[in-house]
């Protein structure tokens, strides 16, 4: 075999290598073509995850205020009770002061 056989030879084989990939591509870009119809779903499921995603972060910013509407009445019922326990127990002592003057009244 000649030197020019031979580079011949070589790229014949190159060729038809070079020809069965591109085929093959072919073949599996055929089968593996993304249909209209897939495209459409996956836009509908990309603007309902979108959608489902800003209901999501709306919830969450209205837990969070809630919670902190709630925090806040509840830091003022409690500050009201420890007043109200304040109250009682002055009350409590006063009349257990005047009871104490009222025995002693009545002792002498």
């Amino acid at each position: 075999m000649s030197r020019t056989e031979f580079i011949i030879a070589t790229a014949i084989v190159l060729f038809v290598a070079f020809s069965l990939g591109w085929f093959a591509n072919w073949l599996l870009h055929r089968f593996t073509r993304v249909a209209a119809g897939d495209v459409a779903e996956l836009d509908r499921m990309s603007q309902e995850l979108h959608e489902a995603e800003e209901t999501r972060d709306q919830a969450i910013t209205y837990l969070q205020q809630r919670e902190a509407e709630l925090t806040n009445q509840l830091s003022q019922t409690e500050a009201e009770l420890r007043a109200a326990m304040d109250g009682l127990r002055d009350a409590r002592q006063e009349a257990e002061e005047m009871r104490a003057f009222i025995e002693r009244e009545r002792a002498s």
